[in-house]
């Protein structure tokens, strides 16, 4: 009982820094935790994308966001490769075209070669060919990509401004900004792409029951092949913005990118704007957690809190705060 109390005493008293003597301190991680929690957000996105239009959980997302994102300096920067003895060096709109390009194939590649011959299978196999597919990106991607892992994105060629910027006390840095920014677009185009769109309906009716939508002439391969070139590109922008905020591209970026997973459980696998606040909450939580209840839990809190978040929800509501519940009928 006394760790109980202790700890959640440590929530409004840390030993460093009270919280109620120093509310700057406080409003200061929470915008920290937002700025993470938008990051884990654009992952999220991809997931959701797949899942809403296809009703495929796409493990391979993060891997997905890595890969794209390391073609991308590849096609821009000049580096040293072995294979051809320097990068591409090409212009940032070109590089960006061919790292689009290269999505749009995988795409292509994975309704081929991996959807196209487990139509109407269970959903439990096309999510282990996901996992499949998230460990030949990896190690295909450190073979192609290896010597130019840990590789700065080009920040500057893409207009993404670095160094902070206040308002009033509080500190944002701009990188943050920028990911916010571009989270808000896309939260929107998917949005309105979903529901007012034509594709957008065929894919809906495909993630609802693939063989009635074939009966009624929506041709699944293509829409399929769509969805996936929408979340390659989403992957892409999650990609750029993580790696912008971490300074380089790394594979073991994925650990951190897998922090997705605890945001669809609580935003819900269906939601669009859910993942976008899924991603704030578990921001928010982890950062704050860390910081007030780390000196009675140990310092790696912040690596294990959001699982203990979603397993709650998985408790009380397990579609998610925004996710379609369901309705079965005996």
């Amino acid at each position: 009982m006394e760790f109980i109390v202790g700890m959640f005493e440590g929530f409004f008293a840390n030993p460093a820094k009270e919280i109620w003597n120093d509310p700057l301190y406080f409003v200061q991680n929470m915008a920290g935790g937002l700025m993470v929690g938008i990051l884990y957000s654009l992952v999220a996105l991809g997931f959701v994308l797949i899942y809403k239009a296809s009703g495929v959980f796409n493990f391979a997302q993060p891997m997905m966001a890595i890969f794209g994102t390391l073609g991308l300096i590849f096609f821009h920067d000049k580096v040293l490769y072995p294979a051809l003895g320097s990068g591409f060096g090409l212009t940032i709109v070109l590089a960006i075209v061919l790292a689009m390009a290269m999505m749009a194939i995988l795409a292509v590649l994975v309704e081929r070669l991996i959807l196209r011959p487990l139509v109407n299978q269970e959903e439990i196999i096309l999510f282990m060919v996901t996992i499949g597919l998230y460990y030949f990106l990896e190690g295909f991607g450190e073979t192609l990509f290896n010597p130019i892992a840990n590789s700065p994105v080009p920040m500057e060629a893409l207009g993404i401004q670095i160094g902070p910027v206040f308002f009033g006390d509080v500190m944002f840095q701009k990188v943050d900004m920028t990911a916010a920014g571009v989270s808000a677009v896309m939260v929107i185009l998917l949005a309105l792409m979903f529901q007012k769109t034509p594709i957008g309906r065929a894919l809906r009716a495909v993630a609802d029951d693939h063989q009635a939508a074939q009966s009624v002439g929506i041709p699944l391969s293509f829409m399929w092949v769509v969805v996936w070139t929408f979340a390659g590109a989403v992957a892409l922008v999650a990609g750029v913005m993580w790696g912008a905020s971490a300074g380089a591209v790394d594979f073991g970026m994925v650990f951190v990118a897998l922090k997705a997973l605890p945001v669809l459980i609580l935003g819900g696998f269906t939601s669009v704007p859910g993942v976008i606040v899924g991603g704030l909450i578990i921001g928010v939580g982890e950062r704050l957690a860390e910081i007030y209840w780390s000196p009675y839990l140990g310092d790696s809190i912040e690596t294990w809190f959001a699982y203990i978040i979603a397993l709650i929800i998985l408790f009380f509501r397990p579609e998610g705060l925004f996710g379609e519940k369901l309705i079965e009928r005996i």
